[in-house]
C-alpha cells in the first residue's frame, strides 16, 4: 500500500535486531508488515487474497525456513488453505482442497477458523473449522485429515452455533506431550484429549453459561478464546462469553479471575511469550453492546495470574472508541520484551514494542481485522 490513509509505513520501533513479520487477516485480504533490524515497519504494496476473508493465519517457524499458512474464504470459490515459503511474497494453493469434509459426514466446509503448528511435532499442523471440527496435517499444512472421534463425539448433536457460527477457533498443543490437545468451540466449550485424539472429554468445570437454564453445564459454554501461560504449561487463560478464567490443571477446572476488570465480556486473550502469570485481554462493554469497555481503547494486562489487571493505553486513541477486537485479533510475537499487537473492526492495527506499556498505530482504514499473528522470522 502506498496510501498513508491505510498504512503507516514509517513507524519506528526498536526491539533488538530481529526481523519480525506481522500478518493481518481482514475481511478483504491479508496484509503483511515487516520490520528489519529494528528499523521502521514496512507493509507490502497490496493485500494478498484480495476480496477474500482471511479468518486464520499461522507463522510456522519450526523448520529451517519459516512457512506461512492462511485460511482464505472466497465468496466465489469457497474456503481454502494456502501456504508460503518466502515470508508471504508468493503463495501456493494445493491442487486438491487441503481441508475437506468426507462425503459420509454430510457436511461442507464453511471456513477455517484456526491454523496451529503443533508444539511437539515438527511437521504437524492442526486446523479448526466451521462446522466445528479438528483436522490434522503431517506435511506442514498442505493436506489435512479429519479427526473423527471429536466429529463423532456423543455430545455433538447438542452443540449450538454461536453468533458467528459453529467454529472450532482454538487449538492448543503441549510441548511436553504430543498426545495432549485442547480445543475450544463456540458454543460447545473446551474439550481435551490425552491420547492423540482417540477420545475427548469436556473440560468446562467452573465456566458459566449465563444464557442457559443451567448456567453450569458440562458442555455448551460459549468460550471465545484460550491461551497457554509461558512458564506453566498447565496454566491456561480463558475469555468466555461473560467471564475471564484461569485453569491451573490444564483445563480440569477453571477459576474466575475477572473481578478486577471493567467488564468480563470480550473475545480475545493472549499470553506473554516468555513471562509467566502474564496475559492480555480486551474487554468489551457487553454481548448486546459490542464496543470497547467504557468506550475506551485499552488492553488490560495481568502480571499475577489474574489477581489484578492494569489498563494499557499509552499511545492509543483517547477519544470515545468503538473498535471491537475479535477473538484472534490480539497476539504477541517471540521477542523479549514482547511485541504485542491487536487489530479491530474499525480497520486499525496497533503495536507495542515493550510488553504493552506503550503503543503506536501501524494501520488505519483497513477492512475489518479478523486475525493478527506476529513472529520473529530472522
Amino acid at each position: 500500500m502506498t496510501d498513508d490513509d491505510y498504512l503507516d509505513k514509517g513507524v519506528p520501533e526498536v526491539i533488538g535486531m530481529a526481523e519480525v513479520l506481522l500478518a493481518v487477516g481482514t475481511r478483504k485480504g491479508l496484509f503483511i508488515g515487516r520490520r528489519r533490524g529494528g528499523g521502521p515497519w514496512e507493509f507490502d504494496e497490496s493485500p494478498y487474497f484480495n476480496a477474500q476473508a482471511v479468518y486464520s493465519v499461522a507463522i510456522d517457524t519450526r523448520g529451517a525456513r519459516p512457512r506461512l499458512l492462511a485460511g482464505g474464504d472466497s465468496a466465489h470459490w469457497g474456503p481454502s488453505v494456502f501456504h508460503s515459503d518466502d515470508l508471504g511474497r508468493t503463495w501456493t494453493e494445493p491442487a486438491r482442497p487441503a481441508v475437506k469434509f468426507p462425503k459420509d459426514t454430510g457436511a461442507s466446509l464453511e471456513r477455517v477458523w484456526q491454523l496451529h503448528p503443533a508444539a511437539a511435532e515438527p511437521d504437524v499442523v492442526y486446523a479448526g473449522t466451521e462446522p466445528a471440527a479438528l483436522y490434522r496435517s503431517e506435511d506442514r499444512g498442505e493436506s489435512f485429515e479429519l479427526i473423527r472421534p471429536l466429529w463423532e463425539h456423543p455430545t455433538r448433536a447438542q452443540w449450538v452455533p454461536g453468533g458467528g457460527g459453529e467454529g472450532l477457533h482454538t487449538v492448543l498443543t503441549d510441548a511436553r506431550d504430543p498426545r495432549a490437545v485442547t480445543v475450544a468451540v463456540s458454543t460447545a466449550g473446551v474439550f481435551r484429549t490425552a491420547d492423540g485424539g482417540a477420545s475427548w472429554s469436556p473440560s468446562n468445570s467452573g465456566v458459566s453459561a449465563v444464557f442457559l437454564p443451567d448456567p453450569n453445564p458440562e458442555f455448551g459454554q460459549c468460550v471465545h478464546k484460550v491461551a497457554r501461560d509461558a512458564a506453566d504449561p498447565d496454566r491456561l487463560y480463558l475469555q468466555n462469553h461473560w467471564g475471564v478464567y484461569r485453569s491451573d490443571d490444564a483445563g480440569g477446572h477453571w477459576t474466575d479471575i475477572g473481578t478486577d476488570l471493567p467488564t468480563t465480556f470480550g473475545f480475545a486473550v493472549a499470553a506473554h511469550p516468555h513471562r509467566g502469570d502474564t496475559a492480555y485481554v480486551f474487554p468489551i462493554n457487553a454481548d448486546a453492546d459490542r464496543v470497547p469497555a467504557e468506550h475506551r481503547c485499552r488492553v488490560f494486562r495481568t502480571a499475577d495470574g489474574g489477581t489484578t489487571w492494569e489498563p494499557l493505553a499509552e499511545g492509543l486513541p483517547m477519544e470515545d472508541h468503538y473498535g471491537t477486537v475479535l477473538r484472534d485479533a490480539l497476539s504477541t510475537d517471540d521477542n523479549d520484551p514482547a511485541g504485542v499487537y491487536f487489530g479491530n473492526r474499525n480497520g486499525e492495527v496497533f503495536a507495542s514494542a515493550d510488553d504493552g506499556d506503550s503503543w503506536r498505530s501501524l494501520a488505519t482504514h483497513l477492512p475489518d481485522v479478523l486475525c493478527v499473528r506476529a513472529a520473529v522470522v530472522g
